[in-house]
């Protein structure tokens, strides 16, 4: 079997492997969900020292035909597009794991789906085959459902149909936007890297129609305005684990998908929805940095940060150029580790003080020294401040979109300034002033808690630091792409 089907599928046996386990052994069920998950993480960074940095190519490829009569074929590979979020989809959930090691209610039913999950989410990454890339998408769908659904806040149930009927209707113009490409093609195929080329003989009004039907399939996931009003909701009711890979891997299929699908199977209909694009994209940014601003709820300010920081990526696709494509992959990457850690630290004073709202608290710098530092280096990684991860995404992303989008790029700015105000507003609240004696029983940041946040922390420090190794794995992709569009 080849590397990446033993990545996808590892965390699928480990699911099976769950079920066989009785209920009543509860440390069993987190041990084999640990176990494979953390293998398939094991072979992801593997995959590190063989990837080779000089071709745009796909690698590990594996294809074997599924359904020859209408063209299926499991078809796997990645390159530098996906390759980077194949690691971040294993880290992250592995870690995300780690943190759900407090959870109590129906825990084989839990690991079961957060591991289902892990392999739609890898899936979709490492699928070359439209047909397969559509259902590792909708499989990402039923255990988000449920896991929102079950182990979710006290809204829960609007927030898992919420999310459930915003997913399915994108998902049902990606289904048009496949079958549409299918019979346009000669002979009729799903097979990506066919696709990828066959575009020149395809019409401009044919690509417009078909890249509106996969944007709206994709930009729900984005989540682009104006369809992110389910992320807040879905995030604030999520446990905290499952806000972590929502923020850190699931948003990032769609703007994946814009990259892999849109803009590289239909570049004409990419370049009408430019104008729109990277308005879009600022409206993200500076919308979702006020709205942030405006939350109390720490958990709903973080989901918000979310939206502003997806319009960075937005932003450095419509930049056309090869920065603009690269930095929106390492700004997907950098977001998903920053995000991650924030949703962990927000989680971990929900769990303590049972609420979120930080007007509630006040001088906890000086009772959780260690739970404040960390969640001050994640703020300042997410406002951008040099030296940790989130500077060099936002940086470039203005630096990628500038000789294009101007006026735009520089309006943009004013949701940085507001997100460096929203962050130094919550720090401000929860930790410095005078203490709030109703917290004195509060304990700082325990074992199982640092074992899912450090990894965080080194690596926002490392690639804020030397992002080099990850952009040598994006270069040789995004070149190749960035030229599509003249």
């Amino acid at each position: 079997m080849n590397i990446l089907s033993l990545i996808t599928f590892l965390p699928l046996a480990g699911a099976l492997a769950v079920l066989a386990v009785p209920k009543e052994k509860e440390r069993a069920i987190q041990s084999v969900a640990l176990l494979f998950s953390g293998l398939s993480l094991v072979l992801s960074a593997a995959l590190f020292f063989f990837f080779n940095r000089q071709t745009p190519d796909m690698q590990f490829v594996e294809r074997v035909p599924w359904i020859p009569s209408i063209g299926v074929q499991y078809f796997m590979g990645v390159d530098g597009l996906s390759y980077p979020l194949v690691l971040l989809t294993a880290l992250m959930t592995f870690l995300s794991l780690v943190a759900s090691l407090n959870i109590k209610n129906r825990i084989k039913e839990y690991f079961f789906w957060f591991l289902v999950l892990e392999v739609g989410m890898l899936g979709v990454f490492a699928s070359l085959d439209l047909v397969l890339f559509y259902i590792f998408w909708e499989v990402t769908l039923v255990p988000m459902y449920f896991l929102i659904g079950i182990w979710g806040g006290p809204k829960k149930e609007y927030a898992a149909i919420k999310f459930f009927l915003y997913t399915l209707t994108g998902s049902v113009f990606m289904l048009l936007g496949i079958l549409a490409v299918y019979f346009k093609s000669t002979p009729h195929t799903f097979d990506l890297m066919i696709l990828l080329q066959s575009h020149a003989t395809w019409d401009r009004t044919f690509q417009i129609i078909v890249f509106l039907a996969f944007y709206l399939g994709f930009a729900v996931k984005v989540p682009a305005f104006p369809f992110h009003t389910w992320l807040p909701l879905a995030h604030v009711e999520a446990p905290t684990a499952v806000s972590v890979v929502l923020a850190a891997v699931l948003l990032k299929m769609g703007v994946y998908g814009i990259m892999r699908v849109s803009y590289g199977m239909l570049p004409l209909g990419f370049q009408w929805f430019l104008p729109a694009l990277i308005v879009i994209a600022v409206i993200n940014i500076i919308y979702g940095a006020l709205c942030a601003m405006a939350q109390d709820d720490m958990k709903k300010m973080v989901a918000y940060s979310s939206v502003n920081h997806m319009g960075y990526c937005l932003l450095g696709i419509a930049g056309l150029s090869v920065t603009g494509f690269a930095v929106s992959v390492l700004e997907m990457v950098n977001h998903g580790i920053i995000s991650g850690a924030l949703f962990l630290l927000v989680g971990v004073i929900y769990d303590r003080a049972h609420t979120r709202d930080i007007n509630a608290f006040g001088g906890l710098a000086a009772k959780l020294p260690v739970y404040a530092g960390i969640m001050s280096l994640a703020c300042f990684a997410s406002l951008g401040l040099p030296g940790l991860a989130g500077f060099w995404g936002e940086l470039m992303c203005f630096v990628g979109a500038f000789p294009r989008w101007k006026l735009y790029t520089a309006v943009s700015v004013i949701g940085l300034l507001v997100t460096t105000g929203f962050f130094l507003r919550m720090l401000e609240k929860v930790f410095l002033g005078p203490f709030n004696e109703k917290w004195a029983g509060l304990t700082d940041l325990d074992a199982r808690e640092l074992c899912a946040l450090v990894p965080l922390v080194l690596l926002t420090i490392y690639i804020g630091v030397y992002p080099k190794p990850v952009l040598d794995l994006i270069n040789a992709t995004v070149g190749n792409m960035a030229g599509l569009i003249k």
